[in-house]
């Protein structure tokens, strides 16, 4: 007799009703609490002219693949051409390269992220591999031909409330005042990303995006306070379109604090096209961020930290593709002293705003959980945030990473929990991935017996973390 146990007659598809969820409990939280609750996706980069005009994507390529630098990283580490990456390639050919590349990502959270795609978009439970790509090509394209999955049709589909764009303040925001009479079920609001107003170290640059925030701000910038009444006036303008957050992201916080008088010296030496030094740049960059933090509480946004990218680690690469094409990693410079020193200056200042800090070093995860706590100061719940687990670790076991600390430093209850931070339409189910894995690990700790076995209880703070927390904290008009 064969010691090998028989087959079933039917394999279970991969992407399944109870997918990641490993106990009865998990699957209670996940389908009583979780999965009917809308989408908040308060951090993203979705275009705001493709929601504006309806974009209807011509096929699998368009939707999946543009711009999409988490899967450039695996075709390049398969071997495959630049080319078919972000080259010339036909969009077919781009498609099958990643198809051939799919099977080798077993272990990569793209595996699973690519099936429950292809699962929530198009119905399709099929692997997907260069054997049955071309058939799937096919079933999807003829798919997205519906206005089921247009820009908007998908964003209905979703049960997306709201999305929040990111934005450079010279931005001129027309596609967000004509989304705004659209008088649909969902909500787009633009969220304020500066960065660039700090690169004074870059003189051609920083001079050249001035000359933009001149024209979109309509301020003639003659001198740093002229400089910074424009920046003011942008964000009022984003404020009055429902912006209601801002973001920046830096490899650690700016906190070399310096005079106002300091500030506009260094501003204009940027702007005669002298060389600004190190240490100049440092000392600008964090008056700049006092100042836009005092702009946020004025208002009473809530400001966003992205904390620890390494970018542009391949400096041939950029320059042959441009940034934000895939090659920046983790960093691993000292983030905890410069960040307590910024949040401390702004609670001096009375000018600390509700702040949302996202990780990307794990190694740092309980360091800045734990500095969080240090400026929550009774006025809202939960104030300062331990953000979502953030693109490297945004996957099942950097999401497990975060909820651990948070739960452990803080109040996990009041989590304002997942975005997608993603430039495709395609990537809204990173939500459901994000639920599933929460409710597992709550699940697991019930089973336990770490938590009590009561599902009201623990279910109603699933809701609130994949939805009302969120709505509440940040206070948008949905």
């Amino acid at each position: 007799m064969s010691s090998k146990a028989a087959l079933p007659e039917t394999t279970r598809a991969f992407i399944h009703d109870d997918f990641l969820l490993t106990t009865q409990s998990a699957r209670d939280l996940y389908h009583q609490f979780a999965a009917s609750q809308p989408i908040l996706d308060y951090h993203c980069h979705l275009s705001a002219r493709d929601i504006a005009e309806d974009r209807r994507f011509n096929n699998l390529y368009e939707i999946w693949l543009e711009g999409d630098h988490y899967k450039w990283r695996a075709m390049r580490a398969n071997g495959i051409a630049e080319e078919y990456c972000t080259g010339n390639a036909d969009p077919y050919h781009k498609y099958m390269a990643w198809a051939r590349t799919v099977p080798y990502t077993i272990g990569n959270p793209l595996y699973q992220w690519t099936h429950l795609e292809l699962k929530r978009y198009f119905g399709i439970d099929e692997l997907l591999n260069e054997h049955t790509a071309p058939a799937i090509w096919e079933q999807a394209n003829a798919l997205l031909t519906s206005a089921e999955l247009s820009a908007h049709g998908i964003l209905e589909k979703f049960h997306v409330k709201a999305v929040c764009t990111t934005d450079d303040p010279t931005e001129d925001l027309s596609r967000h005042r004509q989304i705004a009479k659209l008088h649909e079920k969902f909500r787009v609001f633009p969220a304020f990303r500066p960065d660039k107003s700090l690169g004074v170290h870059d003189i051609d640059a920083f001079n050249a995006w001035t000359g933009r925030l001149e024209k979109a701000s309509g301020t003639e910038i003659r001198d740093f306070d002229s400089f910074l009444a424009g920046l003011r006036r942008r964000h009022d303008d984003f404020h009055a379109l429902g912006g209601r957050l801002s973001d920046h992201g830096l490899y650690r916080c700016y906190a070399n604090f310096c005079s106002k008088t300091v500030a506009a010296e260094i501003f204009d030496k940027a702007r005669s096209g002298r060389v600004v030094a190190t240490e100049e740049h440092e000392q600008f960059a964090s008056y700049m961020m006092l100042f836009f933090g005092h702009l946020d509480a004025e208002k009473g946004w809530a400001k966003q930290l992205h904390l620890g990218a390494f970018r542009n680690a391949n400096t041939r690469a950029l320059q042959q593709l441009g940034p934000d094409t895939g090659f920046d990693s983790i960093g691993d410079r000292r983030q905890i002293e410069r960040l307590g020193a910024y949040l401390d200056r702004l609670s001096q200042d009375d000018a600390l705003p509700k702040t949302i800090i996202y990780n990307l070093n794990p190694a740092d995860n309980y360091a800045l959980a734990a500095m969080c706590g240090n400026f929550q100061d009774g006025s809202v719940p939960a104030k300062i945030q331990f953000g979502s687990g953030w693109w490297f670790l945004d996957q099942k076991q950097g999401i497990e990473w975060q909820l651990q600390a948070l739960a452990n430093t803080g109040l996990l209850s009041r989590f304002v929990g997942m975005v997608t931070d993603s430039r495709s339409f395609m990537s809204f189910p990173r939500h459901e991935y994000f639920r599933r894995v929460l409710c597992n690990w709550l699940g697991g700790l019930m089973e336990n017996g770490e938590l009590p076995d009561d599902h009201d209880l623990i279910g109603s703070m699933v809701a609130n973390i994949c939805f009302h927390n969120a709505a509440t904290y940040l206070e948008l008009e949905l």
